[in-house]
């Protein structure tokens, strides 16, 4: 069986409150390694450091912290994992989404990968999930 990731077989996820499905795999675009996110008939990108920065900043958070999810256009609520995703203040100095008007929702796809790489843990409720770094 093909590793799991891929294109051929990408990880099968959850939303954090376990109402939606969707899929992640790593790719290469545009020559950065990125994360492909499907939902539906749509993807977004996300570029694959986002991983190994998030979990450096929650461990450095050394709590929990609210997920936040909200589409580009929306303002994120402050001290939030999508507000950090998109912050000038973060390693990548701003969005880690990569595609244009689908830069959002970091902390609603990007989490649920976390917890299945065993780098964080989330909540899986109804509204209001965090996550924290394992």
């Amino acid at each position: 069986m093909a590793a799991e990731g891929t294109k051929e077989n990408p990880w099968k996820l959850k939303t954090p409150p376990l109402t939606s499905d969707y899929e992640m795999y790593k790719d290469v675009k545009d020559g950065k390694e990125v994360i492909m996110c499907i939902v539906g008939k749509t993807t977004l990108i996300y570029d694959l450091k986002c991983l190994t920065d998030l979990q450096a900043m929650l461990k450095a958070h050394g709590d929990w912290m609210e997920l936040g999810s909200a589409d580009e256009q929306k303002p994120a609520k402050e001290g939030t994992v999508e507000a950090w995703g998109r912050s000038e203040n973060n390693p990548n100095g701003g969005w880690y989404g990569l595609k244009k008007g689908l830069r959002g929702r970091f902390g609603m796809y990007i989490p649920p990968l976390m917890e299945k790489l065993g780098l964080a843990e989330v909540t899986h409720d109804a509204r209001g999930n965090k996550m924290r770094a394992t």
